[in-house]
C-alpha cells in the first residue's frame, strides 16, 4: 500500500492551535501587544503595573480560551473557506471578549451594570477584532507563501523525475533489443517484467514518499531484467534491516544507483561481479549502502553516472532540504554510493 498516496491534511491557513508551542507563542506575542497598550496608556510612572496586571488577566484568558475553541472546531472552520472561517473566528473571538470583559467588571465591582460602563466593552471589543483581523491575515499570507514554496518545491521534483524516467526506458528498450536476437523467450519475459515495472513506476508520479519496501521491491525487478541480459556475470547481495522496510524514501531514488552500479560497474567487466545493497536503521537515521566493483579502466570516465547522482542530491535537497545526504567513494576498484536519510516514518518535505 502506498502510504503517501493518502491524502493528507495541509493545516489549511489556520495554524495549529492544539500544540504547544504555537499556544506558547500565542501567549507571547498577546503579552507584547498588552505590554505595547500599557506604554502607550498615560500614567504618573512609566508603566502602569496595575492596568498591566487586568489586561494581561483578561487579555490572556480571552486568548486560551479562544485557542482552545479553534483547536476543537479547526477541521469545521476550515471546512467554511477563507471568508467565512475568518467572520467565524472574529465572531468567537469577539464573544470570548465580551464574556471576559463583563465577568472582569462584575469581579471587580459587582453592583457596577455593564451599561454603565459601555465603553470598556466597546473599546476591547474593537480592539479584539482589530488584533484578531490582522493575525488571521498575516495566518493567511503565510499560508499562501507556504503552498507556493511547495509547489515550487513540487514542480522541481517532478522535473527531476522525469529526467530519470527515458533514461531508465532507454536503457530497458536496449535490455530487449539484445535479447530479441540471441533469446526471444527471456526477450518476451522481460518485456512482461519492463510492463510491470513501469506501472509501478507511473503509479507513484506525483508522489513524494513511498515505503522502502515498495522501492526495493522496483529495484528487484530492474535487476531481474538485467539478470536475464547478463546471466550469471550479475549478481546481487541483499543485507535488508527488516525494521526499516516502511520507512518513507522518495520514489525512484535508488533505481538509478543501481543502473549506475549495473552499467558503470557490472557490465564492463568480464567476468561481472556482485552488487551488495545494505540497509541500516539508527534511533535517527537510515542508510542504504550500494557497493559495486569497477573496471580499473572505467575510474572518472561517466558523465552520465554523475549526472544521476546530482539529479538524486537535488530530489534529497528538494524533499529534506539539508537533512538526507548522499556521498558516492571510489577507490582503485570499487565504487560505493551510500544515502542517509530520515529513520522515522513521519518524515516529510
Amino acid at each position: 500500500m502506498n502510504q503517501s498516496q493518502e491524502p493528507q491534511h495541509d493545516g489549511g491557513f489556520i495554524p495549529d492551535l492544539c500544540q504547544v508551542r504555537a499556544v506558547f507563542l500565542l501567549v507571547l506575542t498577546t503579552e507584547l501587544v498588552v505590554l505595547l497598550f500599557a506604554l502607550a496608556r498615560p500614567s504618573s510612572g512609566l508603566l502602569d503595573w496595575h492596568y498591566l496586571g487586568l489586561a494581561s488577566l483578561l487579555a490572556q484568558w480571552v486568548t486560551l480560551t479562544a485557542a482552545g475553541l479553534i483547536c476543537a472546531l479547526r477541521r469545521q472552520l476550515e471546512s467554511l473557506g477563507v471568508p467565512l472561517a475568518t467572520v467565524a473566528i472574529t465572531l468567537l473571538v469577539l464573544v470570548d471578549t465580551a464574556a471576559f470583559t463583563l465577568f472582569g467588571q462584575w469581579l471587580l465591582n459587582p453592583a457596577l451594570s455593564p451599561l454603565d460602563a459601555p465603553f470598556t466593552l466597546l473599546r476591547n471589543l474593537l480592539m479584539a477584532a482589530l488584533i484578531t483581523l490582522m493575525v488571521l491575515r498575516y495566518f493567511h499570507l503565510q499560508y499562501q507563501r507556504r503552498r507556493q514554496e511547495e509547489a515550487e518545491v513540487e514542480a522541481r521534483l517532478a522535473a527531476l523525475q522525469a529526467r530519470i524516467q527515458p533514461h531508465f526506458l532507454f536503457n530497458s528498450m536496449n535490455t530487449i533489443a539484445s535479447l530479441i536476437a540471441s533469446d526471444p523467450e527471456h526477450a518476451e519475459e522481460v518485456v512482461l517484467d519492463l510492463s510491470d515495472l513501469f506501472r509501478v513506476s507511473l503509479n507513484t508520479a506525483g508522489t513524494r514518499l513511498i515505503p522502502l519496501s515498495e522501492e526495493l521491491r522496483l529495484c528487484e525487478r530492474y535487476l531481474a531484467i538485467e539478470k536475464l541480459r547478463l546471466g550469471p556475470r550479475l549478481e546481487v547481495d541483499w543485507h535488508l534491516d527488516d525494521s526499516a522496510s516502511e520507512l518513507p524514501v522518495p520514489p525512484l531514488i535508488l533505481q538509478p544507483l543501481m543502473e549506475n552500479a549495473v552499467y558503470h560497474g557490472i557490465q564492463p567487466l568480464t567476468g561481472g561481479g556482485t552488487i551488495r545493497v545494505e540497509s541500516e536503521r539508527t534511533r535517527r537515521w537510515l542508510y542504504i549502502l550500494i557497493h559495486n566493483p569497477l573496471a580499473s579502466d572505467q575510474a572518472g570516465r561517466h558523465q552520465g553516472q554523475r549526472m544521476a547522482l546530482e539529479n538524486i542530491r537535488a530530489r534529497l535537497q528538494a524533499v529534506y532540504g539539508d537533512t538526507a545526504a548522499l556521498k558516492a567513494s571510489q577507490g582503485s576498484d570499487h565504487f560505493t554510493v551510500t544515502l542517509r536519510l530520515p529513520g522515522n516514518r513521519e518524515n516529510k518535505a
